[in-house]
């Protein structure tokens, strides 16, 4: 696709200055970009980037002077960064899926696929599951039994959607994402070791041995609108209850969503974040890479957690997270301070025992 200077301006909502007749094919990292490129120079930092490349046009940052940088034009913007969203929004083709349903696609008669739909090669869609309009499907995915998908919702290759599952309308599920999934849930006929371990924190008691009784997951899953699951993310199915992710929610790959987890809004869950059960989550919550969180407590509106923090405790809203076990992070950081002073106290305090010995003896 190519685009001149001026459709790429409107599209932004940037000041252009300089030629906007500049025909664009591709976005770049300034020493990267060729004629073709849109140069991303967005700070001071790119100038030199910009002087290796061969660009003629350039996002630039503010007060930058296109000229003296050898570019034909220049897009100037008031969030650089926030203007990528067009940007790459403009530019991405988007997955290659044919209008209409591939001959190999295997459909239930029950099934109801909406007007506009596309349903890629070897897709399976089980009895009574609805797909909404324009929806797209890529192949390989899976669609179970009674599960409704909303309107204008990518799925891409090789996802699994369960039974009863609903995901809302502009979802975007990632490939090799399993929504549905029973969760794990197991239980002994007698107290077990686990339970007695939780409740004194470190002492097994005398619980015998015993193997687990398997819980069904009776629940599903609901996802609200606008959100994206990356891939190979698992999202549990409830016990009783469904497990839910409110819209405007974002998961990272590799995300593990236990069974009855309900997630609020325009979350952001990044790589390898676990949730255990029955964890329930504000909105606008941010969990940075490897952040875990202990089954059965509240995490509140507005929390941002560090990357690979642990939270055991319910954690009241807005606050900032670190560490393991978590903590504020101005304390962590503190903490950590103090961790690498320890090495020079105990030298300290060495000397210093050394020095009282030495006047013992001499007394």
């Amino acid at each position: 696709m190519a685009f001149t200077l001026d459709q790429i301006a409107t599209a932004l909502g940037a000041r252009l200055e300089g030629d906007g007749s500049v025909t664009i094919t591709r976005a770049a990292e300034p020493a990267e970009a060729g004629p073709d490129a849109l140069a991303l120079a967005m700070k001071p930092d790119y100038a030199e980037g910009l002087a290796r490349g061969g660009a003629q046009a350039a996002i630039l940052w503010d007060g930058a002077d296109w000229r003296a940088l050898g570019l034909r034009a220049a897009l100037f913007v008031p969030r650089p960064r926030y203007a990528l969203s067009d940007l790459t929004r403009l530019m991405d083709p988007g997955p290659e899926i044919a209008p209409g349903i591939h001959p190999s696609a295997v459909i239930d008669p029950g099934a109801r696929i909406g007007d506009g739909a596309a349903i890629g090669p070897l897709v399976v869609i089980g009895p009574r599951a609805e797909i909404g309009p324009r929806a797209r499907i890529a192949a390989h995915a899976f669609i179970a039994e009674e599960a409704r998908i909303g309107a204008d919702a990518l799925i891409l290759a090789g996802v699994r959607i369960g039974a009863r599952v609903t995901l809302g309308d502009r979802v975007i599920v990632q490939p090799g994402a399993v929504i549905g999934a029973d969760g794990f849930s197991f239980v002994t006929p007698e107290k077990s070791a686990v339970e007695n371990v939780r409740a004194t924190l470190g002492d097994a008691g005398d619980a015998v041995a015993q193997g687990w009784t398997r819980i069904h997951s009776l629940g599903a899953v609901t996802i609200g609108d606008d959100v994206e699951i990356g891939a190979n993310t698992c999202i549990d199915r409830g016990t009783i209850r469904d497990t839910r992710i409110g819209s405007g929610t974002k998961l990272d790959n590799l995300v593990q969503v236990g069974h009855n987890v309900v997630i609020g809004r325009d979350c952001l869950l990044c790589g390898q974040v676990g949730i255990a059960g029955s964890v329930r989550i504000g909105d606008r919550v941010v969990f940075a890479g490897k952040v875990g969180v202990n089954d059965n407590i509240f995490v509140g509106d507005d929390v941002i957690a560090g990357g690979g923090t642990k939270i055991f405790t319910n954690a009241p809203a807005g606050r900032v997270l670190l560490g393991y076990p978590a903590m504020r992070m101005d304390a962590h950081v503190e903490a950590y301070k103090g961790l690498r002073r320890l090495p020079r106290l105990f030298a300290q305090v060495a000397a210093l025992q050394k020095a009282v010995s030495k006047l013992s003896r001499s007394d």
